[in-house]
């Protein structure tokens, strides 16, 4: 359309009525007579318009993702925290338990030699390099613990006190190959020496050659002067392997110790010893062997023939 002056007085007359009828439309509310025109406008281009945001959404939608990323990373990581923290509580959890088991066998075990001990952790291993076997412990000098004290769990003889500081302690273990330890058998009273052997089972040298000894007995502590280091009645171990004596005038055998020096966690020092030997009662009871099953044998008596039957008759 040219620019003539017919054109800008349309143009002016237009722009006019729209005023008028926006003015209308906001006195008159809800009630304006443009209300129908509106709806009906809106049933048509209201199609266009949800397109053209659906479109315009994804972009809408990664704005607020950059506008909120910084408090969903903070969520994100509340909750990983929260679930690291459940998960070292639920494992905190399950140690704690086994940790009352190992004081309730430390207890009883205490109880029936009549050992007063000092509970204690193991809170350290001796070092790599060096040629000992040794633990540290997290109790010490103003704990009452002093040098050449027995070291129990409840299992039986973990080793002895050597090095003792203020609020810990060193122990070397009974496995170590510098241990040794007076050693009694079970009921037969033989009298013997243990050494460690590493990694390996504890070597006892009996000092009687021709004691009878089998697989499966069992030796407790025999007990030192003044009951240092060791106190008497602390199990030991079990026989796993009996030499021959070959004439010899002592015997040697092979324990499997009763503590698991591998896992060590609860110990107790024993700090008062037994007022009297407890001798074999620290012991666990053995289990009981099976009752074999009675035999029942039934005998089927033979029935007389027809034929023999008849002969009789």
């Amino acid at each position: 359309m040219r620019d003539t002056r017919e054109s800008r007085l349309l143009l002016v007359l237009l722009v006019a009525i729209a005023f008028a009828l926006i003015t209308v439309d906001i006195r008159g509310g809800e009630d304006s007579p443009l209300d129908g025109a509106r709806q009906a406008a809106a049933s048509v281009f209201g199609p266009v318009e949800e397109g053209v945001a659906s479109a315009v959404d994804p972009i809408g939608n990664a704005v607020s993702a950059v506008r909120d990323s910084d408090e969903r990373h903070d969520r994100i990581s509340a909750l990983e925290r929260e679930n690291a923290e459940l998960k070292q509580r639920l494992g905190s959890d399950a140690r704690n338990r086994a940790r009352v088991v190992e004081l309730d066998k430390l207890r009883k075990t205490a109880g029936a030699g009549q050992y007063g001990v000092k509970g204690a952790q193991v809170i350290a291993i001796g070092a790599a390099q060096g040629f000992s076997w040794t633990v540290t412990i997290d109790v010490g000098s103003k704990d009452g613990i002093r040098r050449d004290m027995t070291v129990i769990n409840g299992d039986g003889l973990v080793g002895r006190v050597t090095t003792v500081g203020p609020s810990t302690a060193t122990v070397v273990l009974a496995i170590d190959p510098d241990f040794t330890v007076g050693t009694r058998m079970e009921k037969s009273g033989e009298l013997g020496f243990a050494n460690g052997q590493g990694d390996r089972s504890l070597r006892v040298q009996l000092l009687n050659g021709k004691a009878k000894i089998k697989k499966g007995d069992r030796l407790v502590t025999f007990g030192s002067r003044a009951n240092k280091p060791f106190v008497p009645g602390v199990p030991v171990g079990e026989v796993v392997r009996v030499d021959p004596s070959g004439g010899d005038l002592t015997r040697t055998l092979l324990v499997r110790p009763y503590v698991g020096f591998t896992k060590l966690d609860i110990v107790g020092v024993v700090v008062e010893p037994p007022r009297e030997n407890p001798r074999d009662t620290v012991l666990p009871p053995k289990p009981a062997k099976p009752k074999p099953a009675p035999t029942v044998t039934v005998t089927v008596k033979p029935s007389s023939s027809p034929s023999a039957s008849a002969n009789r008759s």
